[in-house]
């Protein structure tokens, strides 16, 4: 998610791995490739010249512009889109400049990109669409005019740059759409295990609707349309990039349990560092990525290639969504420890 399609203005020449020059502290576990990874992942990407069917980007990552793209796709095959477009702010994507535009400028950009999408959902799809506070005041009313807003969800980045006349700005949106009334959600697949603050128990001193446990007394709650519970990647965890605006795991686990099941389609067009297609392939589902930036797409498919051992999910243990600071309490998942040692097979 969060990539660099679609309307990006070149600043310069692109010459591949000029992020990993950076000199990174010991611990920092930052996804990066070297030159040889970056020659030998990008011959397993896609560039679409032919009209394809699903079967032939199922589990892809294209590296093209989406508007080129959707020249090739198959109709209707979508049941899940997570669209995390630029947002009108001016940000440099490895090279390539997406720049903040006059709000009308920009709605009839973000027109013509879900006009290009909307042949390839399903009557039953739903829709996700990232944004920030300023570019949800301009993608809304178009939202509303095409889909059916089922809700708006916020969430605390965690991060944020301080202002001495403004508000500290750390959370962004995401519009929960879907084409019809008639559409998939499981919430009980994503509902958020909490601390409880105030145990109340029956009359016969069992609790009442939380878990009593040697690690603490939690229960599971509904999720709200208001998300405190996300941690933006960074320099420790091994799913971080150096993607500036690269999503969690954890959030698109989120979105993905309650709007799709296993084995659907789930497509975004500007995967960026490949969050969308990773969490997708850990949890069962077929995906697709679009992505201009060849060093990205070669980030996110040697992230796809560590999911063939790896399948947790920060956050998300045994089936639960666990609130922040509760690693302790957390059950012992299974996780792949051998992958340091298996990355040069897997090239």
């Amino acid at each position: 998610m969060g990539g660099s399609n679609a309307g990006v203005i070149p600043k310069q020449k692109h010459t591949g791995n000029n992020i990993l020059m950076k000199k990174r502290a010991g611990r920092n576990r930052t996804l990066t490739c070297t030159s040889d990874e970056l020659s030998q992942l990008s011959k397993m990407l896609l560039t679409l010249e032919r009209s394809v069917s699903v079967h032939d980007i199922d589990g892809k990552i294209i590296n093209q512009d989406i508007f080129e793209v959707t020249k090739f796709l198959p109709r209707s095959f979508v049941d899940l889109l997570v669209l995390d477009p630029p947002y009108n702010l001016s940000k440099n994507y490895n090279g390539n400049l997406f720049k903040e535009r006059e709000k009308k400028e920009y709605a009839e950009w973000f027109e013509r990109v879900l006009s290009i999408l909307l042949p390839f959902l399903k009557d039953t799809a739903t829709i996700y669409v990232c944004s920030d506070w300023k570019t949800s005041m301009i993608i809304a009313p178009i939202l509303d005019n095409i889909f059916h807003i089922q809700n708006r969800i916020t969430w605390e980045r965690e991060k944020g740059r301080g202002a001495k006349k403004d508000w500290k700005n750390n959370t962004e949106d995401i519009w929960f759409c879907t084409i019809s009334k008639e559409y998939y959600f499981d919430v009980e697949l994503v509902k958020l295990k909490k601390r409880v603050i105030a145990p109340y128990r029956t009359t016969n001193g069992k609790p009442k609707d939380w878990v009593e446990s040697n690690n603490g007394n939690y229960r599971l709650t509904h999720p709200s349309n208001i998300w405190t519970d996300i941690s933006v990647p960074f320099w420790s965890m091994p799913e971080n990039t150096d993607h500036p605006t690269q999503k969690p795991e954890k959030l698109v686990a989120k979105l993905m349990l309650a709007s799709s099941k296993e084995g659907d389609f789930v497509f975004d067009p500007f995967v960026g560092s490949g969050t969308t297609c990773v969490v997708a392939k850990k949890l069962n589902r077929r995906f697709c990525g679009v992505e201009l930036n060849k060093e990205y797409c070669c980030w996110a498919q040697k992230r796809l290639n560590f999911a063939e051992m790896d399948k947790t999910i920060q956050g998300y243990v045994d089936g639960v969504f666990w609130e922040r600071n509760t690693l302790k309490e957390q059950p012992k998942s299974k996780k792949a420890t051998k992958i340091q040692l298996k990355q040069e097979s897997l090239f």
